[in-house]
């Protein structure tokens, strides 16, 4: 089995596959605080509520954009699986063709949500992912991963919202019942939630236009369930496109 780990400034993803079959996946928030041992301890206790033991991990990948984050999984790999995890980086066999000016900037996330989708689809792709940041990615039916964009997260901004003003309450990111709030809850669920779908939209029409040709759009990260169905551009949500990706890079890496 395989263990597969995206290390999000907010939560770390991650998932256990079973040949290419996903047996589970877990969110954890992302704690630099927290030791190897508090995670490891975490990992082995949710893998065994499903049946699953560390002696039958046979490897593990990691994709991380908190670099403190990363040697305290990294440690748990080691300690509790009794092996090194590959950490993922622009120089992995992705499929794709790199444009973007400096590869190392890129997001591994991104990196591997884009290889993922590729490898699916073969097709031109914009990948948006909901999580701290809201990504999109832009990858040509040629496999060239172009760059893409990046603005606030939802979740980012309703933070934001509550923290930085004296009466505004933290809300649920649900869709409101319609536009025109009638409270102060149901106002900020339409300027976020409707917001967002615009931003997202708007983003997505003028990516197509740039590249001119048409593109599937793929939805992937915690909240694309709550924008998509309101969405006009987005055509499907791979809630687990990143621990997908994790597991086709390591078998290109191990060559199986």
């Amino acid at each position: 089995m395989l263990l597969t780990i995206d290390i999000g400034n907010s939560h770390i993803a991650w998932g256990v596959f079973d040949h290419q079959t996903l047996r589970g996946s877990w969110r954890l928030a992302t704690e630099t605080t927290k030791t190897s041992d508090e995670y490891g301890i975490l990992f082995v206790s949710l893998l065994g509520s499903t049946g699953i033991h560390p002696e039958d991990i046979e490897g593990s990948i990691i994709s991380s954009v908190v670099p403190p984050a990363t040697p305290i999984l990294e440690q748990v790999a080691e300690t509790f699986f009794h092996h090194c995890p590959l950490l993922v980086t622009s120089e992995f066999p992705l499929g794709l063709t790199l444009r973007y000016d400096n590869p190392q900037e890129i997001g591994t996330d991104r990196l591997v949500n884009a290889a993922a989708a590729y490898h699916r689809y073969k097709t031109s792709l914009i990948i948006v992912d909901f999580g701290t940041a809201t990504t999109f990615c832009t990858v040509t039916r040629q496999g060239e991963y172009l760059g893409g964009a990046i603005a606030p997260g939802l979740k980012s901004s309703a933070n934001t919202l509550h923290f930085q003003t004296a009466k505004l309450p933290n809300v649920e990111l649900v869709r409101p019942k319609g536009v025109i709030g009638t409270d102060t809850v149901s106002s900020i669920q339409s300027g976020l939630i409707f917001g967002f779908t615009g931003l997202v939209d708007e983003l997505v029409t003028r990516i197509q236009r740039e590249i001119a040709q048409p593109a599937t759009v793929i939805a992937t990260g915690g909240l694309a369930s709550v924008i998509a169905p309101i969405s006009r551009t987005i055509q499907e949500v791979r809630p687990f496109l990143t621990l997908e990706g994790l597991e086709l890079l390591y078998r290109r890496v191990k060559g199986s």
